[in-house]
């Protein structure tokens, strides 16, 4: 092996090693401290909240609304509830994280891409 080139491979494992590997850094699970909700009926959901997550998705585009999959439902220990909703698009699987206060009033929605997969 030429010096030159034993020099470039040193230069660059040593750039490599310092630098490391440039992976995004995940986002936070917005779900944390939830657990899904004994009962997967939605019917058995609060109103106000059945109310709001079936608005939401008749405001989605088109597109979005021909491909909602299945609604999910989550609750944490302090009385809060969320809803997933889960679309297929594209070959790209986003999640719409809807989440509600103790009054069942909407405090904040997430959508994120939540995985890919082959048309």
């Amino acid at each position: 092996m030429s010096i030159r080139r034993f020099t470039l491979c040193t230069l660059l494992a040593t750039f490599v090693f310092a630098v490391g590997c440039a992976a995004p850094t995940p986002a936070p699970n917005p779900l944390a401290g939830f657990s899904a909700c004994f009962s997967q009926d939605p019917k058995k959901l609060d109103k106000a909240i059945s109310d709001d997550y079936n608005a939401y998705v008749q405001n989605l585009p088109a597109k979005e609304r021909k491909s909602v999959g299945p609604v999910q439902l989550f609750e944490d220990r302090t009385g809060q509830h969320a809803v997933i909703i889960e679309i297929a698009l594209s070959g790209t699987d986003w999640a719409h994280v809807l989440i509600y206060d103790k009054e069942n009033k909407r405090v904040k929605a997430i959508k994120f891409i939540s995985g890919h997969y082959r048309c």
